[in-house]
């Protein structure tokens, strides 16, 4: 019977929207690393300090602002291209065009020549990659059931990692044959995997809770109440409040909605934080490219695979809280292995372990934690909320990895490690907090909309 029912709960991978969210991960996952890793690797390599490498953590500080602009694509219309395409599916495809430009222009800098124009269109490709998020984080809540969110967040993951892999190791063998020009154009040519994927993809449907429609419908009748208002100046106001106002006001009825925003970006930070110095890490140990390529890209993938599937399965079973809560406990732990491979030194073996137990708790961890952003959303709001949400994860991931090179500096490699554990700590207790409150739990979409 047990066995039985943890296979219900697999058999929703093999559902076609599930699956058309693995190529939709893909895509939000390629330009990641493209802005991340591989391009510290590239700085590294150059002779960049580690402390610059630490601050160009901020580039992608459009990542933790696109709550700032998901309002106009949860609502702008795009001339001809929404037409044509719909909501969704046409702001992925202009993000999408426009991301694979700016990584040819990425590509055809020189780091050690302008530093500052390769940061500057870094935090251009970072812009078009977050523009991106936003529409594929809100098709594939509003596209998903909720049964399948789970799983949907953890074959999101997968593919992410996927397209991680690309610009990761793909990126590096390729910069060690052909240069780093080549790479990034390469990785360009890529994006057309999402872009194919959208144009094969059905527009989810456009769906409202009562709540929102309720109060929009207020809205709308406080503005015919004052006839000054009319035309342009009321339609301007309406749509300020549906686009902008309302999803944050929503979501603020939440009673215990501060702690939730803390708890979000707490909730990685001693992840991000070895994150963050990994490259240079592995770099400072003497391993060559093609060494950080094949373990860490490679062969830690499949330990990703691996963590992110249990995690969509452990969130089918246990629920999403218990599923976060184990996670987060598991990718803390983790980091003990760097500090094994920092005492280690050269070690292939090392290395690899490393990867392998960090990759898989770092799996499991994230699809929970996708999944729990995904069931806090409003159905009418999915777009803003989702980017509101995983802005607030970016922020404190990108303040805190900021500093890492410092730390780095200043404790050495085994402390810097033992430290980065401690980051996890105060998402953990703000969880059990949490866990004990009932009217902190998730909102089902499902629930929403029928209420």
């Amino acid at each position: 019977m047990l066995s039985s029912s943890w296979g219900r709960a697999a058999a929703v991978y093999l559902d076609r929207r599930v699956v058309a969210i693995l190529f939709l991960g893909f895509s939000s996952g390629l330009p990641l690393a493209l802005t991340g890793a591989t391009l510290s690797v590239w700085l590294r390599e150059g002779g960049i300090s580690r402390s610059a490498i630490g601050l160009f953590t901020l580039v992608s500080l459009p990542y933790a602002l696109k709550f700032v602009w998901a309002p106009l694509i949860d609502r702008l219309r795009i001339p001809l291209v929404t037409g044509t395409f719909g909501r969704r599916r046409g702001w992925a495809l202009v993000s999408q065009a426009a991301l694979a430009l700016a990584l040819v222009g990425l590509g055809s800098t020189d780091p050690l020549a302008d530093l500052w124009w390769t940061a500057f269109l870094s935090v251009v490709v970072a812009f078009c990659s977050a523009s991106q998020d936003i529409v594929i984080d809100a098709y594939r809540v509003e596209r998903l059931e909720e049964e399948q969110q789970g799983a949907g967040a953890a074959t999101y993951v997968l593919g992410y990692r996927f397209g991680m892999l690309a610009s990761g190791a793909g990126a590096l063998f390729i910069a060690g044959s052909f240069g780093w020009s080549t790479a990034y154009t390469a990785m360009a040519a890529l994006v057309a995997v999402g872009m194919l994927t959208v144009l094969l993809i059905r527009e989810p449907e456009v769906r409202a809770s009562a709540e929102s429609v309720e109060r929009e419908r207020h809205v709308a009748a406080w503005l015919a109440a004052r006839p000054h208002l009319r035309g342009w100046r009321a339609d301007a106001l309406s749509w300020i409040f549906g686009a902008v106002v309302a999803p944050f006001a929503q979501f603020m009825t939440r009673r215990a909605w501060a702690a939730i925003l803390l708890f979000i970006a707490c909730y990685k930070l001693g992840d991000v934080l070895a994150g963050v110095m990994a490259a240079p890490f592995y770099v400072d140990l003497g391993f060559s490219k093609e060494e950080i390529a094949g373990v860490t890209k490679v062969f830690g993938l499949w330990a990703t695979i691996v963590g992110g599937l249990l995690g969509g399965v452990l969130v089918g079973r246990v629920g999403v809280m218990r599923g976060l809560l184990f996670g987060g406990i598991a990718q803390m732990v983790s980091n003990l292995g760097f500090v094994m491979l920092a005492l280690a030194g050269h070690d292939l073996g090392a290395l690899a372990v490393t990867v392998a137990v960090e990759n898989l708790c770092g799996g499991i961890a994230t699809a929970a934690f996708v999944a729990y952003l995904s069931s806090l959303c409003d159905a009418a709001y999915t777009a803003t909320q989702y980017a509101l949400l995983s802005s607030f994860f970016k922020l404190g991931g990108d303040l805190f990895g900021a500093w890492s090179g410092f730390l780095a500096d200043g404790l050495g490699w085994v402390s810097f490690f033992l430290v980065s554990m401690l980051g996890a700590l105060p998402a953990l207790c703000i969880l059990l907090w949490l866990m004990g409150r009932t009217d902190a739990e998730p909102v089902r979409l499902a629930e929403a909309e029928g209420s």
